[in-house]
């Protein structure tokens, strides 16, 4: 049998948690003091949650009324709780704000802005110079067909040249491309017939090689023009702008004979060295040149593989190492630098 007048002394124990809690929380002084009555009060052992659990004890007909009047006082808890929280984070404001005073006559804090890569600074110039001459930029696949990387260039399976591009396959018939030059044999078969095709195909390469002077992926520029007629001495004069325009006006450039299996005749391409202006020196090896890219007159099979009759045009090829400029024009001597994020070497550009 339950014990008679329960349900007024719960109800009684409410109300007198209610005040007590109203005159704590008035009372209170910091945040740590806050939640502490929040667990006094409201805890799962609080006394409030305590009387709660002993609701049991209440005649069932007076549970609703009891049981509406503790959530009331829950409520009412909470809500002062963050009120009076309000109120200490508004005075612990104020007086941060007295005892650590902002001097807006202090200058403000510079802002750090970001820089171009050395590389990117090096692709937009060479573009720049190329694009100024006529030539349009092309783009292509950097994860290629071993049609368009090799065999189509006149580097059929088992040449030699193979062994000195050696790639990342993925297959037997795909792999990242070696070179920019695959862009030339896609843009031709697009314009066959049309003429002229004059093209530089910047972008990423990849190789297997690693070290002071090689990166597994590294960056080329490409340049193509097919026309009715042009000649080495085209070439040449096209080369020789380019060294002027990047290098300094009082650069010259000699052709050597090479070899690359898409071009007939091939050379490379030296420009006098920018460090003793061809003299000779410790840069230049005293041979008073330096090597940047190399070239040629496009080879009758490429035409003819692009879709071109080799009888009615004729064109000529250049390829560029970006990396090998920039080195060249900044006096780097670790290609590995360009890609360690250093800042303090990026800073230097």
């Amino acid at each position: 049998m339950l014990e008679k007048g329960v349900d007024i002394r719960v109800e009684k124990e409410i109300r007198k948690i209610k005040e007590s809690a109203l005159a704590d929380l008035k009372n209170a002084g910091s945040r740590d003091e806050l939640q502490g009555l929040r667990v006094k009060y409201l805890g799962k052992k609080g006394q409030l949650t305590r009387v709660l659990r002993g609701m049991g004890s209440v005649p069932p007909e007076e549970r609703p009324r009891l049981g509406e009047l503790a959530n009331q006082v829950r409520q009412l808890i909470e809500e002062e709780l963050d009120k009076r929280l309000a109120v200490l984070d508004a005075a612990e404001k104020e007086r941060k704000l007295a005892e650590e005073a902002i001097d807006v006559t202090l200058p403000g804090r510079p802002v750090q802005f970001g820089h171009k890569h050395p590389l990117s600074i090096i692709m937009a110039e060479i573009k720049d110079i190329f694009t100024a001459m006529g030539f349009k930029v092309a783009e292509g696949p950097e994860v290629e067909y071993d049609y368009y990387n090799f065999e189509a260039l006149n580097i059929p399976k088992g040449h030699p040249a193979r062994d000195m591009q050696d790639s990342f396959y993925f297959s037997e018939e795909v792999l990242l491309r070696t070179h920019t030059s695959p862009v030339q044999i896609r843009v031709m078969e697009k314009r066959v017939p049309h003429l002229p095709v004059r093209i530089i195909a910047p972008g990423k390469v990849y190789r297997r090689d690693d070290d002071a002077t090689h990166s597994p992926m590294f960056h080329q520029v490409e340049g193509l023009l097919v026309d009715r007629q042009c000649t080495l001495g085209d070439l040449k004069g096209v080369l020789l702008s380019f060294a002027r325009q990047m290098f300094g006006q009082d650069r010259e450039i000699r052709l050597r004979p090479s070899f690359f299996p898409f071009t007939e005749p091939s050379a490379e391409v030296d420009i006098s060295c920018i460090n003793c202006s061809g003299k000779g020196c410790r840069v230049c090896s005293n041979t008073g040149w330096l090597e940047i890219l190399g070239c040629g007159m496009v080879h009758p099979k490429v035409l003819a593989n692009a879709g071109y009759n080799p009888e009615d045009v004729v064109g000529f090829a250049f390829g560029m190492g970006v990396e090998r400029i920039a080195m060249l024009k900044y006096g780097i001597n670790d290609m590995r630098l360009f890609f360690e994020n250093d800042v303090r070497f990026l800073h230097q550009f």
